[in-house]
């Protein structure tokens, strides 16, 4: 092979490996062990990511700074998760207001037969 030609990998069996990582993401929560459902989700999902992203959108093929660009959009997506996270995850807190939609079903006020609006 010479320094041009590029070495395709076997979109089968990277497929394969996808469709096994889907299995693993399906059983994983099975077990309802919350580590387990977390790593299985995660973990999963990232390493999906990378596979979808270096064999099928061929980033590695790419000149670095295409490299170099999803990556610092995925650090300002981890910063904007980091800075948010704190407050949005938050049950209560000052000037917090919960909801209605986000409010637990059997909470919900229930509408009347006859009364009209």
């Amino acid at each position: 092979m010479s320094e041009t030609e590029h070495h395709h990998p076997s979109y089968v069996k990277i497929w394969a490996i996808l469709v096994a990582l889907l299995v693993v993401t399906v059983v994983g929560p099975m077990f309802e062990i919350r580590v387990l459902t977390l790593i299985t989700a995660f973990g999963v999902a990232v390493w999906k990511a990378f596979l979808v992203v270096k064999h099928f959108m061929h980033l590695n093929l790419s000149r670095k700074y295409v490299t170099y660009l999803v990556a610092t959009a995925l650090l300002f997506m981890l910063l904007f998760f980091a800075g948010t996270a704190p407050d949005v995850m938050e049950e209560s807190g000052t000037n917090w207001l919960k909801l209605s939609w986000q409010a637990d079903s059997a909470a919900a006020p229930v509408a009347h037969e006859g009364s009209h609006h």
